[in-house]
């Protein structure tokens, strides 16, 4: 798109802020498969000449450019998308020109309405055609000639314009624009595009150490096998594990994070490594690692695939520690630096020192630890702490392993600062831990979700909501009993289509924490549970009718798609998706007090759904199998979280007799 400097100073427009660009285009934009990028920006040209545009993109395979034609929405500003076909990265850019021949038809035919001398006029546009001509293909060449030649042979005016302002004329122009002084976008933008699951997956993690039917023994992966058909019955397509590696033994913690620990305390996963290996290794008490990898393969016949946690760091005795002494901070009484968030201490955990001067080695073998598990069968990576190693080793991580293995999905466990965890999702994490599970009030709830899905943000960070963590506890869960688990289950699953549970302890409903904390009370971190998986009174089989909804309704299967809704009272939550066509159109009502019934006015917007305001339509409750025959805008409803604190409405616009007939027997 190089041009010379005698085209360059003839160049008369001017492209700016275009949309979507992530920091001057330092960073490219995600999308999976079927997914639109819809490009915008400002284009103009001095004087009052028209412009024309062409998007340009391609994938990463192809060599040339496909053009799309944009078109101006107002004020200069332009806009045109393109869909995500292929697997892999794609690119787009921009070209726009000053349009002789549109604004040589558009003055024509003002000055004939002004009734002036044109005949000279209808010459000009006659040589802007045979122009055109030179650039034709051989068929419409003819064309083109012949109109260019009626033009300049007709001796009324009014034929020869007419003739000019044929749709045929136009469209041929529109085909063979001169291009010679076009103006082109400095930069070429690109686009990260990942597999369907990186927009829509359903998370469970459970501790395979916790598995077990056994009570006297600790879990293994063939217990977690046993396992797999009723997490795949609950509806999750994503099996996630804290770290399955040796646990260290020096300063190993105890129950609920005691410095000290008891004989047969497991300690944290998250303390890697012992004399049993480190993190190309698995613990000898969960099984051999052809154990894990017969695991991977059977919950494939399920469909559920298993995530692993990658976990940057070790346990004092980790091997790293005596083989590569360099990679750790020393202090100087000589004792490796542990890690610390003072006053949190973490014994048990030693950090890697990015800083060392052997860095290059350190971030090769960190990289080696991903591929060896991408050699188990693991596409899906949950890391732990991303905000506490450099953005610059992620930049380069991240590229490395999806060029490697494109199908790879990293979620970032960061609940840090907004600017930190962006740059995260920048850096290339396909999908993000968010505020989520503190955010609990209506204004709180739609606030955050605006930012998330009607900001640049949308471009670059997707969400996945986690009501609950092995870390986390929030207090909504505490004091909400079993109403705020199924409030907070309701609205991760609806509001964003990727989100995960801790489990058992959300299915049960646990609310035993640390006082004065969010923390659990005897924490699965730190000890090894027997849980009782065919417990009664648990939320099972409403968590997996809520996947049950999200698996046949496309419309929660993107986040990018949600508008809140009017609702004339703040305990109430109003919103709704919909597919482009609305052929699937959800509306969601939660109950935001687990205490309290709360009733409102809910305003349905009826032009934006296609419903005709005089006509009735069908709203049926896709959890309780409820159904009401709705009518106007405005409709009173009432949630009671005793019964269940939220509905999801499945929206029938239209109703013919026998649908009627159908519903309500």
């Amino acid at each position: 798109m190089k041009q010379s400097a005698e085209i360059n100073g003839r160049i008369r427009v001017a492209i700016e802020a275009v949309t979507p660009e992530i920091d001057d285009g330092r960073f490219p934009i995600k999308r999976t498969i079927g997914e639109p990028v819809v490009v915008q920006a400002d284009i103009f040209a001095d004087g009052h000449d028209a412009v024309s545009a062409i998007l340009l993109y391609r994938t990463a395979r192809e060599k040339s450019w496909n053009e799309l034609s944009m078109r101006h929405i107002g004020n200069d500003r332009w806009e045109e998308m393109f869909y995500i076909r292929e697997m892999c990265n794609y690119y787009y850019t921009l070209q726009a020109w000053v349009d002789h021949f549109h604004t040589w038809q558009r003055d024509v035919q003002k000055k004939a309405n002004a009734g002036q001398d044109i005949r000279v006029d209808l010459l000009i546009g006659a040589e802007y055609i045979e122009g055109a001509a030179e650039r034709a293909t051989r068929e419409d060449e003819k064309k083109l000639r012949e109109y260019a030649r009626l033009i300049r042979a007709g001796s009324d005016p009014s034929q020869g314009l007419s003739c000019a302002l044929d749709q045929e004329i136009t469209r041929l122009m529109a085909a063979y624009p001169d291009k010679t002084y076009t103006a082109s976008y400095a930069k070429t933008l690109a686009v990260t595009v990942d597999r369907t699951k990186a927009l829509f997956s359903t998370w469970y993690e459970i501790f395979p150490r916790s598995c077990s039917a056994d009570p006297q023994m600790p879990g293994t992966f063939r217990d977690c096998a046993r396992l797999l058909p009723e997490i795949a019955k609950l509806g999750f397509d994503v099996l996630y594990f804290p770290p399955i590696h040796p646990i260290g033994k020096v300063n190993r913690k105890g129950k609920n994070n005691t410095p000290a620990s008891e004989q047969h305390d497991p300690g944290s996963p998250w303390a890697i490594g012992s004399a049993d290996g480190g993190h190309k290794a698995v613990e000898p008490s969960l099984g051999a690692l052809d154990d894990f990898r017969q695991l991977v393969k059977e919950a494939g016949t399920h469909g559920i695939e298993i995530a692993l946690d990658i976990a940057y760091q070790c346990s004092p005795d980790h091997p790293y520690l005596t083989e590569h002494p360099e990679w750790f901070k020393k202090r100087p009484d000589g004792t490796v630096q542990f890690a610390e968030n003072p006053p949190k201490k973490y014994e048990d955990i030693v950090p890697f020192h990015f800083e060392t001067e052997n860095w290059q080695d350190l971030r090769e073998e960190l990289r080696s630890i991903i591929l060896f598990w991408i050699e188990q069968g693991v596409r899906i990576f949950r890391v732990d702490n991303p905000h506490t190693k450099p953005f610059a080793f992620w930049d380069w991580l991240i590229k490395e392993i999806k060029q490697a293995c494109p199908e790879v999905i990293f979620l970032a466990e960061a609940f840090t600062r907004p600017k930190v965890m962006s740059r995260l999702a920048k850096a290339g994490f396909t999908q993000s831990y968010t505020y989520f599970t503190w955010r609990n009030t209506k204004r709180e709830i739609t606030d955050y979700l605006t930012e998330l899905t009607q900001t640049e943000c949308r471009e670059y960070f997707r969400p996945n909501f986690w009501p609950n963590t092995p870390d986390i506890l929030p207090e909504f869960l505490q004091y909400g009993g079993p109403p705020a688990f199924l409030i907070k289950l309701v609205l991760a699953a609806t509001l964003s289509s990727s989100y995960g549970i801790f489990s058992p302890s959300f299915e049960q409903c646990i609310t035993d924490a640390l006082p004065g904390k969010e923390e659990y009370l005897d924490s699965e971190k730190f000890e090894i549970k027997h849980w009782d998986w065919n417990k009664p009174g648990t939320i099972r089989e409403l968590i997996a009718r809520i996947n049950k909804i999200r698996r046949e309704n496309p419309a929660l299967q993107t986040t990018w798609n949600l508008q809140f809704y009017d609702v004339d009272n703040d305990y109430l939550l109003f919103y709704g998706k919909a597919t482009p066509d609305l052929s699937n159109i959800i509306l969601v009502v939660v109950n935001l007090d687990p205490f309290h019934a709360q009733a409102g006015w809910l305003t349905i917007p009826l032009g934006k759904l296609g419903i005709d305001p005089a006509q009735t339509y069908l709203v049926h409750d896709l959890i309780s199998n409820d159904k009401h025959l709705w009518q106007g805008e405005r409709n009173f409803f009432e949630i009671n979280p005793a019964v269940m604190p939220a509905s999801i409405f499945r929206v029938h616009r239209r109703l013919r007799r026998e649908e009627d007939f159908d519903y309500f027997m």
